[in-house]
């Protein structure tokens, strides 16, 4: 991260920052089944699913924050940006997994080590991109930053879908990585003011597939909207 403003962590590696398991990983799984549909999608898909929720983390403290609106600058989201999206919240059964906690506080207490910043405003996204009708889009907006400190992208799982390959460009550079999240649970870290950031669509290799994602972002200072 230091280096290059990013950084791949595998499972294990996961499982270590967030004090859990790999079976309490998996247990979250099941609450990528009942997402609801994004109707913000300005492309008119309907590829994308999720469920978000909000918290404030000062140090080994994590509060759960009223349900907000997401909201993003045109700045950093040229396609939905400068919007109030109000999407469903993350169900209770989820946020009662240990590891769901253990996931926000870890890799909080992580960025804390690497910035010095001890109180993070973190928004957690669960995603489903899906192929039912023919190609899904991870980043409909295209390479972009998310106007945080740090942003985490775990993969869930990925089900019958080729693509999905992971770009990370240097924000102010030429150089650039590209590779593909394979193994459930392995987690993206980037540095948002230094790195922009993309995945490429998705397609089925059977009827359907789909590839899922929990994002969890980190700002210091306030939400998004709120300074």
């Amino acid at each position: 991260m230091r280096l290059q403003g990013y950084a791949v962590l595998d499972r294990d590696a996961v499982c270590g920052l967030a004090s859990c398991d790999a079976a309490q990983l998996a247990a979250l799984a099941p609450g990528w089944d009942d997402l609801a549909l994004d109707t913000y999608l300005r492309d008119g898909g309907r590829y994308r699913r999720r469920r978000h929720a909000c918290f404030v983390q000062d140090a080994d403290a994590l509060v759960q924050a009223p349900h907000r609106a997401h909201w993003q600058s045109q700045d950093y989201n040229a396609l939905h940006g400068g919007m109030h999206r109000w999407f469903e919240p993350v169900a209770d059964a989820t946020l009662a997994q240990p590891a769901w906690a253990g996931l926000i506080r870890g890799f909080g207490k992580l960025l804390t080590q690497l910035r010095g910043q001890s109180r993070w405003y973190v928004e957690a996204h669960q995603f489903r991109i899906d192929t039912t009708d023919g190609i899904g889009r991870p980043t409909p907006e295209g390479a972009h930053r998310d106007g945080v400190d740090f942003v985490v992208v775990l993969l869930v799982d990925r089900v019958d879908v080729k693509g999905g390959e992971t770009r990370v460009f240097e924000a102010d550079g030429t150089q650039g990585q590209r590779f593909t999240l394979g193994q459930p649970w392995s987690a993206l870290l980037l540095d948002d003011a230094r790195v922009i950031h993309e995945s490429t669509p998705i397609q089925p290799l059977a009827e359907a597939g789909h590839r899922d994602t929990l994002v969890l972002t980190y700002r210091a200072g306030a939400f998004q909207g709120e300074d």
